[in-house]
């Protein structure tokens, strides 16, 4: 049962499952944000601080753990990226925004990120760099950790200094500067200055600057280098994707842990990547650590150390290289048979946990887990109308593509129907080097809430399945990582479980792209096809890209070259696989829906593939979403996109 007090604290806004209703929660109760997020617990393990929607209102809250209430700050309809502690009494929220960057930069529209500050104690609150006319006024540039020096809190943040005038900036440095700000006057002062090529910096629990990361978007060379001046090279090399990665303390102070680019021969980590403990100045190096499996490393939030390791795996399960917290933590998980169980955040003494929890017919709960009473308190849950009879199960599915290789996917069943010839909405996920795992998806479930059966296949070049996986689609864009969807159906419908002829395919980005070509590349597959920020004129987003660098080459280029198998957006190659230059053959209507703010897949690629299929006179519709960006991060425009995408494949694919 709910506790009495926290019952109390989050009445009318935060619900947990109750009794199994008759008919599906309408489409809205998946699509809406979710109702609680972001929940993380304080060093001291006494309070905690998360994201909550109260009404149509969207507000931070923090709480005693014995719940009382301490602080709510309203965040309105702002877009949160991340909540965060600095000790015991500063909450750090980072949001972001949709941005052009001044007159010099009037190609640049991106999402810019912002961090706001509140002191727990006196309920005060401000924005970093709001106040400095001589920096981004209010956005930030990376931040890079937090410390307490003689006993007052500051945190570091990467800025991009401006000269400045009485009119305002102008002249924006081309990199940005690390800067040290005091968490309760707002006051920054400069902590180290950035150079050409600047990547991040790494501080130390004392607020030292202990590493810096370099990347040379033309060349691809990148460098680690360790102290304040960057005067010890710890690592480098060349990768044409991108430099280094996670950078964190090691699990001593005098060491640093690094996610950097693998050697070309070493297809056993993580998507071409790895993680290296390398020792600073004249320490040693420590025994070594078995890295392969690492997703990312666990940090202490007291001591800002490399305690353990979340591996790479479906459920994401969490390994720590001390015996009495891995204890701790499996112990926790067995108190979840039924469910996966993800660690959140935890105290710096381990007894208090905060945890999450889903899959079975959990649609998504928060718990508190204090270790010492052995007790497991529910906070609440993401999607509080959605109940436990109307979560449909989920399983992993093994399949082989044509050529042999293995994949593997997950599929979401209607609630309450047998696997048997059932209607299937395809979901390939984003990216491409992202993949989908096994748990609560609002968008699966909306779509089984209705009859269907979901799949959403990690073909190849998907990420988290080393990097002989990713590189097996290289090239393969449109082309084996089209198939390996197409063969996923083939499989389920050899098994029986759905009925080949009643096939929709729906996807966001990426998969929006996937979706277009179902129905262009391929043909006799799909009903319909919704693509969601889709990519359709490849010749286009190529030339973006290019834009964007302001070069002829740079990483994000290289990666899409390489995956697309061209060499510039002048490939001819590029005709092939391209669904605006296809429109003439789509065999199904097509739905695009894709928002206004959209810095990452801009919204022309939808408008050209509106023109093209109405050019060649094919069923096409378009919702433009106003104010929304590529992540769908308003509640509003998030649920017009599903309400618009459900009903449409309800129209050409109905379920009953």
């Amino acid at each position: 049962m709910i506790r009495a007090g926290l019952g109390l604290f989050l009445a009318g806004f935060l619900g947990l499952a109750q009794a199994a209703i008759a008919a599906p929660p309408p489409v809205e109760a998946y699509g809406r944000l979710p109702g609680i997020e972001d929940v993380q617990m304080a060093p001291g393990g006494a309070r905690y601080a998360f994201i909550a929607t109260t009404g149509e209102a969207r507000k931070l809250f923090v709480s005693t753990t014995d719940n009382k209430p301490l602080q709510v700050l309203d965040i309105g309809n702002a877009k949160v990226r991340e909540l965060g502690w600095a000790g015991d009494d500063h909450v750090l929220v980072t949001f972001s925004q949709t941005a052009t960057l001044g007159p010099k930069y009037t190609v640049w529209r991106t999402e810019r990120h912002s961090v706001v500050v509140l002191n727990v104690q006196t309920g005060k609150s401000f924005q970093v760099f709001h106040e400095q006319r001589n920096k981004m006024a209010g956005f930030v540039d990376g931040e890079y950790g937090t410390a307490q020096i003689d006993g007052h809190w500051y945190g570091w943040f990467g800025g991009l200094t401006c000269d400045a005038d009485r009119n305002g900036c102008h002249d924006f440095h081309d990199y940005p500067d690390l800067y040290r700000v005091d968490l309760d006057t707002g006051t920054p002062s400069l902590a180290a200055h950035g150079t050409y090529g600047i990547d991040g910096w790494l501080v130390s629990a004392s607020g030292d600057v202990a590493a810096r990361a370099l990347y040379d978007g033309k060349n691809g060379r990148w460098q680690l280098l360790a102290g304040k001046d960057g005067d010890q090279v710890l690592a480098g090399g060349t990768n044409g994707f991108g430099g280094v990665g996670d950078l964190e303390l090691g699990r001593t102070p005098d060491t640093v842990l690094a996610q950097v680019p693998a050697g070309a021969d070493d297809s056993a980590r993580t998507d071409g990547y790895e993680f290296r403990e390398l020792p600073v100045g004249a320490a040693s190096a420590h025994a070594g650590v078995d890295t392969t499996r690492m997703e990312e490393p666990l940090i202490d939030p007291a001591t800002h150390l490399w305690i353990g390791q979340r591996l790479r795996s479906d459920e994401k399960d969490a390994v720590f290289f001390n015996p009495t917290l891995q204890a701790r933590w499996q112990g926790t998980r067995k108190a979840f048979p039924n469910n996966i169980a993800h660690l959140e955040s935890w105290s710096a003494d381990f007894t208090r946990l905060i945890v999450k929890t889903e899959g079975g017919d959990d649609a998504g709960t928060f718990w508190m887990v204090d270790i010492q009473k052995h007790s497991a308190d529910p906070i609440g849950s993401p999607y509080p109308d959605v109940k436990s009879a109307d979560v449909g199960p989920v399983q992993m599915i093994d399949y082989k593509a044509t050529d042999g290789l293995a994949l593997r996917g997950v599929l979401t069943l209607p609630p309450g129907r047998q696997p048997k010839s059932l209607p299937l909405v395809v979901l390939p996920h984003g990216g491409p080097q992202a993949r989908d795992y096994p748990g609560f998806d609002w968008w699966a479930q909306a779509y089984a809430s209705r009859g269907y059966a979901v799949f959403q296949p990690n073909f190849r070049g998907s990420g988290d399945y080393g990097a002989a996986f990713r590189n097996a689609g290289f090239g393969e864009w449109g082309r084996k990582m089209q198939t390996d969807i197409s063969d996923g159906v083939a499989e389920l419908a050899k098994r029986g479980i759905v009925d080949p002829n009643r096939a929709c395919i729906v996807g966001g980005s990426y998969g929006g792209y996937a979706a277009l070509a179902g129905v262009t590349v391929q043909h006799g597959l799909y009903r319909c096809a919704v693509a969601v920020a889709g990519v359709s004129d490849l010749a286009g987003i190529l030339a973006y890209e290019h834009r964007l660098a302001g070069a002829p080459t740079s990483a994000p280029l290289r990666y899409w070259h390489t995956f697309m198998g061209v060499e510039s957006s002048t490939d001819s190659r590029l005709a092939a696989i391209a669904p605006a230059a296809l429109a003439d053959k789509a065999d199904a209507p097509i739905l695009l829906i894709h928002g206004r703010d959209d810095t990452i897949v801009p919204i022309d690629q939808s408008e050209t593939m509106e023109s093209a299929l109405k050019r060649a006179g094919k069923p096409v519709e378009f919702v433009e979403m106003k104010n929304e960006d590529h992540a769908l991060s308003r509640e509003e425009t998030r649920v017009e996109m599903l309400k618009a995408a459900v009903a449409f494949v309800e129209k050409y694919n109905p379920a009953n």
